[in-house]
C-alpha cells in the first residue's frame, strides 16, 4: 500500500504545475510573411498544419461553396503528384491527413512520426503552392459534394444553424453556409477554384503550426526550403478586407410537422475573438450547462435548467454556444424537443439567461470556473489539438495565449462580472431565432422579444 501511495504521488502534477510545465511556443515569421509556429515535447509523433484566413466570409453570393470545394480538390493531386500519387505517399508514411473549411480560416494537417517532419512540410507546400484542380478531378469531386450536401440536410442540427446565421447576418457574408448552395456547386469552374486560392492562399494569411517531438529550428528551415513558390508571395496587390457583418434580430422558421422533434436556436450578437468579455460569457454558459437523455444524474444536476429539463421532460437536449468572429459572434443555445414542449423549454431557457443577468451566485461562478479548466488542460491531450490551438490563436490573436493567462482571466471572474457583461450583451437585446420541425408552439417573434427583458418593481 506504501509503495502504491509513492508511485501515485510521483506519477501526479498538480493543477498548477501542469500549466507551468507546459513548453513555450516559438514563432518565427519569414521573409514572406509566412509565420511559423511549433511547441516542442518529447513525443515521438508529430502533428504539422496550415492554418489560412480563408472561408465562406470571403466569398460572394456567386463564389460561396468555392473555398470548401478546394478543400476537396487539395488532396486530389498536385502538380508534382498528380492523381492519387499525393494520397499515397502520405499513406507510405503511415501519416494521417485531415483538413476542414470554416467561415473564416482553412486548415490542412498532417500527423506523422516526429522523424518525417520535414518531408511532411514538403507535402504540405505542395498542396497549397500546386494543387493540380484537373478538369476531370473537379467534374467527379462536384457530384461527391453534391451527395454530401443532400446528407448535410438530414443534419437538422447543422441546418439550423446555418439558418441562424442566414436571419442573424442577413444580407453579409457570414449569412452565406460553409458548404455554398447547391447552384453554386454545379456552376463553379476551374477558374473560380483557381481564383480563389490565387487570393487567399498566400504566405502572409498561413501560420505553419507544429506540435509534438520536433525541433523548431529545423521547423523553420524546412518552411524556408519549400514555402518559396513566387506565386505564393503578395505582389503588392490589395489584402481581402472583412467587411463589417451587422447582426440583425429576426428569424427564420421552416415548420415540418412531419419531423419527430423540433430544433430550436436563440441567439444575440456576440463579441469577437481578441475580446475579454469571451471568457466571462464561457463562464455564463457553463453555468448554464448543457443535458442530453442519456447523461446520468436525473434532476441532481448542477446544471437549474439541466435539473427543470429533467424533472418537467422539457427537451430531449440542449447546449449553450458562444460562436466567435473577427468582429461579431453569435452568443445563445440551441435544444431539441418534442413539439409540445417547445414553449415550456424556451420559457425556462430564457429564464435562465434572465438570472444570469439579475442574479449569478458566486457558488455557480465558482463550479463553472473549475469546469473551464477542466476544459482547458484537456486541449493538451495530443499532439493535434494543440497543434490546432497554436494555429488558431495565431490567426485570431496574433499570438499564441499560454494557458497560465487563460487561467489568470478565468480566476478574474466573479458573479458580478458575470451579471454585468451577461446585462450587456443578453438584457433587453432583439435576439435571432432559427427554428426546423414542427416548431408550431413556437411563440411569436415579438413574446419571445418581450422575454429578454424581466420588469422590475
Amino acid at each position: 500500500a506504501a509503495l502504491l501511495s509513492l508511485t501515485r504521488k510521483r506519477g501526479a502534477a498538480t493543477y498548477a504545475q501542469t500549466l507551468q510545465n507546459i513548453p513555450e511556443t516559438q514563432v518565427t515569421t519569414l521573409e514572406n510573411g509566412l509565420r511559423v509556429a511549433s511547441e516542442e515535447s518529447n513525443q515521438p509523433t508529430c502533428t504539422v498544419g496550415l492554418w489560412i484566413e480563408a472561408g465562406s466570409r470571403y466569398e460572394d453570393a456567386k463564389t460561396n461553396g468555392a473555398g470548401f470545394f478546394v478543400e476537396h480538390m487539395a488532396f486530389k493531386g498536385t502538380k508534382k503528384r498528380p492523381g492519387s500519387a499525393f494520397e499515397k505517399e502520405v499513406e507510405s508514411l503511415g501519416a494521417h491527413l485531415n483538413g476542414y473549411t470554416s467561415r473564416e480560416q482553412t486548415a490542412f494537417y498532417i500527423k506523422a512520426l516526429s522523424k518525417d517532419m520535414p518531408k511532411v512540410v514538403e507535402l504540405l507546400s505542395d498542396l497549397v503552392q500546386n494543387c493540380a484542380l484537373e478538369d476531370s478531378q473537379i467534374e467527379k469531386e462536384r457530384g461527391i459534394i453534391l451527395q454530401e450536401l443532400k446528407e448535410m440536410d438530414s443534419n437538422l442540427a447543422d441546418v439550423t444553424f446555418d439558418y441562424l446565421h442566414a436571419t442573424a447576418y442577413q444580407g453579409t457574408a457570414l449569412a452565406h453556409t460553409v458548404e455554398g448552395t447547391t447552384e453554386n456547386i454545379k456552376q463553379l469552374t476551374r477558374a473560380d477554384l483557381a481564383s480563389y486560392v490565387d487570393t487567399h492562399f498566400k504566405a502572409p494569411r498561413m501560420v505553419l503550426a507544429a506540435a509534438g517531438g520536433i525541433s523548431h529550428r529545423e521547423l523553420v528551415d524546412a518552411a524556408k526550403q519549400h514555402f518559396t513558390g513566387s506565386s505564393f508571395t503578395y505582389k503588392g496587390e490589395s489584402v481581402p478586407i472583412l467587411a463589417r457583418c451587422r447582426f440583425t434580430g429576426s428569424e427564420i422558421r421552416a415548420r415540418d410537422d412531419a419531423l419527430p422533434l423540433a430544433h430550436i436556436a436563440l441567439a444575440v450578437e456576440g463579441p469577437g475573438w481578441a475580446d475579454p468579455d469571451n471568457v466571462v460569457l464561457n463562464v455564463a454558459n457553463a453555468i448554464i450547462g448543457r443535458y442530453d437523455r442519456t447523461f446520468g444524474g436525473g434532476k441532481n444536476q448542477s446544471s437549474r435548467l439541466a435539473a427543470l429539463a429533467v424533472e418537467h421532460n422539457l427537451c430531449h437536449s440542449f447546449e449553450p454556444f458562444n460562436t466567435s468572429y473577427s468582429d461579431t459572434g453569435l452568443f445563445g443555445f440551441h435544444f431539441v424537443s418534442d413539439p409540445l414542449s417547445v414553449d415550456d423549454m424556451m420559457f425556462c431557457a430564457q429564464g435562465e439567461w434572465m438570472r444570469l443577468c439579475t442574479s449569478t451566485t458566486e457558488s455557480e461562478v465558482t463550479r463553472a470556473k473549475n469546469y473551464l479548466r477542466n476544459a482547458m488542460v484537456a486541449q493538451l491531450d495530443g499532439t493535434t489539438r494543440v497543434c490546432e490551438n497554436i494555429g488558431s490563436h495565431l490567426l485570431h490573436y496574433g499570438r499564441r495565449i499560454p494557458l497560465e493567462e487563460w487561467e489568470a482571466r478565468i480566476s478574474a471572474v466573479d458573479a458580478r462580472m458575470v451579471r454585468d457583461v451577461c446585462s450587456k450583451y443578453i438584457y433587453d437585446k432583439c435576439p435571432a431565432i432559427a427554428a426546423v420541425g414542427p416548431i408550431e408552439q413556437l411563440l411569436d417573434y415579438n413574446r419571445i422579444r418581450s422575454a429578454m427583458y424581466w420588469v422590475r418593481l
